[in-house]
């Protein structure tokens, strides 16, 4: 089974490249979403006791939570000590179930899947990128958000440019939908032609690739 590790700084396009997969068939893990039924479940108790007045209604109120953690280190770390184990979990028991079910390629989506050092769990990384102008643009239409609030995040993220020289392959999602989706095509039979070889056989030697147009 090919692991393909889906990553992208915000606005880049990343959650649309997701759909894509699995409009291909491809399984997809959606680390975002599992965070979403966390927020609604095992994670509510220790996140409470941690941050007071964010439990709502019996679940985690993500805006309350977000106004304590953006741009506290220190918060954000105690976070994630509390939530990325839980992640990792549900992400082991989809990989588990995978094998299961012989698919011979499957989606990570971690959004900070470079930042946090984790490439090696994958075999290949896919960087989803697009120029900063349009990451600004679909970022700051977003509710809620402030430029503030939006550079907190960016400065959490490891650059786009820094992520695309570690990318196996590069979607650029500035150009379009049916665009984006041909190098997605591209990368699903670029993978699954992977499944049986050793890895450096996999991605050539180390060698990137943007998706095959």
């Amino acid at each position: 089974m090919i692991i393909i590790g889906l990553t992208g700084s915000i606005g880049m396009g990343k959650s649309t490249a997701s759909k894509m997969f699995l409009e291909l068939g491809v399984p997809v893990y959606d680390a975002d979403a599992a965070v979403h039924r966390l927020y609604e479940g095992e994670a509510v108790e220790p996140v409470g006791a941690r941050f007071s007045g964010v439990v709502a209604d019996g679940r985690i109120d993500r805006k309350r939570l977000s106004a304590k953690v953006v741009g506290n280190a220190e918060a954000m770390r105690d976070l994630e000590r509390i939530v990325h184990p839980l992640v990792h979990r549900m992400e082991r028991r989809f990989l588990a179930d995978a094998v299961e079910k012989i698919r011979p390629v499957v989606v990570l989506d971690i959004p900070l899947l470079l930042e946090a050092k984790r490439p090696q769990a994958v075999d290949a990384v896919v960087v989803v990128s697009a120029p900063a102008e349009i990451q600004a643009e679909r970022v700051l239409a977003r509710p809620d958000m402030t430029k503030e609030k939006f550079d907190a995040i960016r400065a959490r993220q490891m650059p786009d440019a820094e992520k695309r020289k570690r990318a196996h392959f590069i979607i650029e999602s500035g150009y379009g939908f049916d665009h984006a989706g041909r190098q997605v095509a591209g990368i699903v039979r670029a993978t699954a032609g992977m499944v049986g070889t050793s890895l450096p056989q996999r991605l050539g030697g180390g060698d990137r690739n943007r998706g095959t147009r």
